[in-house]
């Protein structure tokens, strides 16, 4: 399933107080430990003009 062009696992969204901050730090290693495995994001790729396509 794709949200707006993302990969599931590329969004991620936790409710995490600002007392909080080892649950902070645990969820943002998850969570860059997934995007890590994906790989680069090929949807979202800049492209810059060429004169071919001005």
């Amino acid at each position: 399933m794709e949200f707006v062009g993302l990969e599931e696992d590329r969004l991620h969204f936790s409710w995490i107080s600002s007392a909080e901050a080892v649950k902070f730090a645990d969820v943002a290693k998850q969570v860059a430990e997934k995007v890590k495995v994906l790989g680069p994001n090929k949807k979202f790729v800049k492209r810059y003009p060429t004169k071919d396509t001005e």
